[in-house]
């Protein structure tokens, strides 16, 4: 584990870094009162959605390159930028951000295994226990990969039970809260240092190529699962296919053993234009999901039980070994999803991390807050306004204001981790949660040889739309850009944010001061 700098700060680089950021709050105070406009285009389509200029924030900087970030203010855009404001997803960037500098892009999440046996004659006879830290992405090819080592230790079946040690994390930050009261989505699946493939159960349907009857398939593999499949295939478009699907689980829940059979039902109707869709649901406790995945696994790596695992929570006894240290994949790895995808739980798992590497365990999210002030601190940036409840945006809480959010992405273009930064975030026309967006307009720029781009995390909660990244211009300026929306009508707002980056790639006019 690397020393971060800003708990034993290397005085000449603190240094750099604090006469930037005086810089830069140097040039936002020269420009304040000059600035206050909103484009045209933006003001018009705000205005078609009914959205009050009183409910957006947006703060636009141009960062100049080979001067250490230097904001200039030419093509820049500050309207209400100081207000604070709910960022709903974006705030993702503050958290993936500071973990990539505390951590580092290679940090690797540890899940450990302990026995209280011995291996004799390729049986383990004895008890597993799994110590989670809180690796985000455990996923059934991460498994994969974990039961192939535990084999080349010998072991082909396993005589013991399975224990599972969460002592890693604060017992009330695994408590399934949520804002919405939807507790069966996937994205509010609360935090688990043994969180297994999202503790969620997706569910592939889609209509079969040979016959007339829907295929269902699903994943992580379970080992006491069983789907019942009463669909009918109806005449009808793919446009509201959830609606009349009727799924129920049996036992749900607590009522379930950890190795209990599970029948997942399926009944109601399916239009036959649907070539493939995911149904997932967050449907079973983190012990059952996590007991029957782990023995599927294990299953399906060629390895046996003398008898079929009743995982349970509990510690790792002194006494016991370590059989077996297992490491995730890349922290640059992870925020790429994080960030590409808006994945809440592995947001949220992230800041519990930072708490966890940098206060000791068990992690909270209060400790998680303190290390990322620390840090922002140690920047010298200084963001009095910043609410982090949960470092995912999840949140009715959280806050921060778009200058605030704008100055961070200046401050990551000097830090080592800048690219790995920049890469995480989705595309628009591409990727991850901008893939759809901006698509008619940068055909405009398909004869250029170097094509303009707008790398941009988006967020969005009841009355909250909010972007926040960098663009890049069709003349090959970069500009940060940050916009809150926060307004009954904000779900109308998205051409409005399109409408900004799209003026951003083309360069931008000349500041008109038009309110």
């Amino acid at each position: 584990m690397r020393t971060q700098y800003f708990l034993s700060p290397a005085f000449s680089l603190l240094a750099c870094l604090l006469l930037t950021s005086q810089a830069y709050a140097a040039d936002l105070a020269s420009q304040e009162t000059a600035l206050q406009y909103i484009p045209k285009a933006v003001s018009a389509s705000l205005e078609k959605s009914q959205i009050p200029k009183e409910a957006i924030s947006i703060s636009v900087v141009e960062i100049e390159p080979g001067r250490q970030g230097k904001v200039t203010a030419k093509n820049e855009v500050d309207w209400r930028s100081k207000q604070a404001m709910n960022p709903a997803s974006t705030m993702k960037l503050v958290t993936t951000l500071t973990g990539l500098d505390v951590l580092g892009p290679q940090y690797r999440w540890r899940t450990n295994i302990y026995t209280d046996g011995l291996i004799r004659q390729g049986t383990l006879k004895g008890n597993l226990y799994l110590q989670g830290t809180g690796d985000p992405k455990l996923v059934p090819e991460e498994f994969a990969k974990m039961m192939k080592a535990l084999q080349n230790l010998g072991i082909q079946k396993i005589d013991g039970n399975l224990i599972f040690d969460r002592s890693a994390y604060a017992p009330n930050v695994m408590e399934h809260n949520t804002i919405d009261g939807e507790s069966l989505r996937a994205y509010n699946v609360p935090p688990d240092p043994l969180l297994y493939a999202f503790r969620t159960l997706s569910f592939q349907l889609g209509k079969s190529r040979t016959a007339d009857f829907i295929d269902i398939s699903y994943t992580p593999p379970l080992s006491q699962l069983k789907v019942i499949n009463q669909m009918q295939l109806v005449d009808q478009s793919c446009d509201n296919w959830k609606s009349n699907i009727r799924f129920n689980l049996d036992p749900e829940g607590n009522g379930a053993t950890t190795n209990q059979l599970l029948t997942a039902q399926f009944s109601g109707s399916f239009p036959n234009a649907c070539k493939g869709v995911n149904y997932n649901v967050v449907a079973l406790d983190a012990n059952t999901f996590l007991t029957q995945g782990f023995a599927a696994a294990w299953e399906l790596a060629g390895g046996a039980w003398t008898q079929a695992p009743t995982g349970k929570s509990g510690t790792v006894p002194l006494a016991s070994r370590l059989l077996l240290q297992f490491e995730g994949i890349a922290l640059a790895d992870d925020v790429q999803d994080i960030n590409k995808y808006s994945n809440n739980v592995m947001a949220r798992q992230l800041m519990l991390t930072l708490a966890l590497e940098k206060m000791g365990k068990p992690a909270t999210t209060e400790n998680g807050e303190l290390v990322i002030q620390s840090w922002l601190k140690g920047l010298g940036l200084q963001f009095p306004e910043l609410v982090i409840e949960n470092g995912s945006g999840l949140s009715r809480n959280e806050a921060i204001s778009a200058e605030h959010m704008t100055q961070l992405l200046v401050a990551a273009r000097n830090l080592s981790v800048a690219d790995a930064f920049y890469n995480s975030l989705p595309i628009a026309g591409t990727d991850g949660t901008m893939r759809n967006r901006l698509m008619a307009h940068l055909r405009k720029f398909l004869h250029l040889k170097k094509k303009p781009e707008a790398r941009i995390k988006t967020g969005s909660l009841a009355d909250v739309r909010a972007i926040s990244g960098y663009v890049m211009s069709k003349s090959g300026k970069m500009y940060a850009v940050t916009s809150f929306i926060n307004h009954p009508n904000a779900w109308r707002g998205l051409e409005a944010h399109d409408q900004l980056l799209a003026w951003l790639l083309d360069d931008g006019p000349e500041p008109k001061h038009a309110r």
